[in-house]
């Protein structure tokens, strides 16, 4: 009888502990800190727990969605250790993970998801496989560590909404001034895409470097790509780098947009090829930081000629819709040499089938709606274009620009523009900032890095992060969703992520860094 009894005891004890195995840890989804904060965001206090037998299911056959998943399987093992498979299914499981594509929700839009955390399942579904990718990053952002021990993954759970502000969220990358391989350009991209940046800016030629291989003009960059400032060796894509680079970005949901800088910013070219030389001044390799000192011929035919092979061959390798021709400081150029330019290289880029991207000054010329201006130093420039019609990426020096020091002590950078601190850099709403500019002439947001005093990929860290990330949210976030107080710990508790990934991120002391 007390061997019955005691088996009784034993079975029951192993019920309980298989009924409490299954029972969903409790946690609360809003204070979770998804960056950048979504448009709705609903807790019910429970979770949703991974393991090793938990599974990614994808809405089968659709090739985007496979890539999807395993880049969501790929982070999730690199967070949490643990490997999840992936099923291709006809409809949404009982269980597991989700992601599914169904064009029937119009709030979403292209970029938008739906995500739906439950105890026995996790839903993500969009209208696009790029509404997925963007759920994914913040699937991701949602784990966290929990019950005894902090030995359980877990996802708290709720229903989050979310859709972008701004269709255009950028970061560029300066690759003229010093040179960035390959890897770096792809660190770059994955980084950035964590938190739905989804246009990648590259300056691709200056006055030290012309960085991409163009075959018709070889010179460009056996020649004009050879150095960089300080005088190091320099260096250049191949197309079939480039393209990769695109591909990359591609698989990120994020668009290329190269850019040669013209007329002014030329003097690598015009070295390669004095014929394009318009200053009347004989030309060598430059490997200094300041600029307005050189421009192209304008009103030479063969300058045309150049522009029309570069342009032809960047449209080529390019998949995205823009090619950015600079435009910026081109101070040597006489003003209507400088607007016949403008006007003649709008004229070719159109003809490539390609939107024409330039910095502010662009504005002076015959510019319209089929152009877009990029608002970086002159309010009545930017204003100028969207008189003309023009949509404006906004990218002002003294909030956006990720050169800018934080602080007078910041061991790389420049300050011409000001001290730029986190807190400079978050607390800004592109609607308002200039005034006969809202928010309909505004195509989205740019945080372009310039790298006269950035060597490596540790000094590109050190200036992007954490300040791309606050961008990130003013160009995705609702304006009404933007709070400073609220941002600082949510930012903070990311610390322990860019650790993880091995970001050298300036640790400013405005933030509660959560470390550990």
């Amino acid at each position: 009888m007390k061997r019955k009894i005691m088996t009784l005891f034993v079975t029951g004890m192993l019920i309980k502990m298989l009924v409490s195995c299954q029972q969903p840890i409790p946690a609360d989804l809003s204070k979770n800190n998804v960056i950048p904060v979504p448009v709705e965001l609903n807790a019910t206090g429970s979770s949703y727990q991974l393991s090793e037998k938990t599974k990614i299911y994808l809405q089968e056959g659709d090739s985007e969605l496979n890539a999807i998943g395993k880049l969501l399987a790929k982070q999730i093992k690199g967070l949490t250790g643990l490997n999840l498979s992936i099923e291709e299914v006809p409809e949404k499981p009982a269980n597991g993970i989700y992601l599914g594509v169904s064009a029937n929700n119009d709030v979403l839009g292209k970029e938008g998801y739906s995500l739906v955390i439950e105890d026995k399942k996790v839903a993500l579904n969009a209208n696009k496989a790029a509404g997925v990718f963007s759920g994914v990053q913040t699937l991701v952002q949602c784990l966290e560590l929990a019950g005894e021990n902090n030995t359980q993954w877990i996802i708290p759970s709720g229903n989050i909404t979310d859709y972008p502000s701004y269709g255009y969220r950028g970061v560029m990358l300066d690759v003229a001034r010093h040179f960035f391989g390959v890897e770096d350009v792809k660190r770059v991209i994955d980084l950035a895409a964590m938190y739905k940046i989804n246009a990648l800016h590259l300056h691709l030629s200056d006055d030290q470097g012309w960085r991409i291989e163009i075959k018709s003009w070889p010179k460009l960059t056996t020649v004009g790509g050879s150095t960089q400032v300080g005088g190091g060796e320099g260096g250049y894509y191949t197309q079939e780098q480039y393209k990769e680079i695109v591909a990359y970005a591609k698989s990120r949901f994020m668009t290329v947009i190269p850019e040669i800088d013209m007329p002014g910013h030329t003097n690598a070219a015009y070295v390669a090829y004095p014929e394009l030389n318009g200053t009347g001044k004989e030309a060598k390799l430059y490997t200094g930081i300041e600029v307005g000192f050189s421009t192209l011929d304008t009103r030479k035919e063969k300058t045309y000629e150049f522009v029309d092979d570069v342009v032809r061959e960047l449209s080529e390798m390019t998949d995205g819709p823009y090619i950015h021709i600079g435009g910026d400081e081109s101070h040597v150029t006489k003003e209507k040499d400088y607007v016949y330019f403008i006007n003649r290289t709008r004229e070719i880029v159109k003809k490539y089938n390609k939107t024409m991207i330039g910095w502010d000054e662009i504005a002076h010329a015959d510019i319209d709606k089929s152009d877009i201006v990029q608002y970086w130093a002159k309010d009545e420039n930017a204003i100028l274009g969207v008189k003309k019609g023009a949509k404006v990426i906004m990218s002002p020096s003294k909030m956006a620009y990720l050169d800018m020091k934080y602080d007078s002590t910041t061991h790389i950078g420049l300050s011409w523009a000001g001290l730029t601190e986190v807190d400079k850099a978050y607390k800004w709403d592109p609607a308002t900032l200039v005034e006969g500019i809202g928010k309909e002439n505004i195509l989205g947001v740019e945080s372009p890095l310039w790298t006269e005093t950035v060597e490596n990929m540790d000094d590109i860290e050190f200036l992007v992060f954490p300040r791309l990330i606050g961008h990130a949210e003013i160009g995705w976030s609702q304006a009404n969703k933007l709070n400073w107080d609220n941002y600082k710990v949510r930012v903070g508790k990311h610390a322990k992520r860019l650790k993880a990934l091995g970001v050298d991120f300036y640790e400013s002391k405005l933030i509660p860094w959560e470390m550990e």
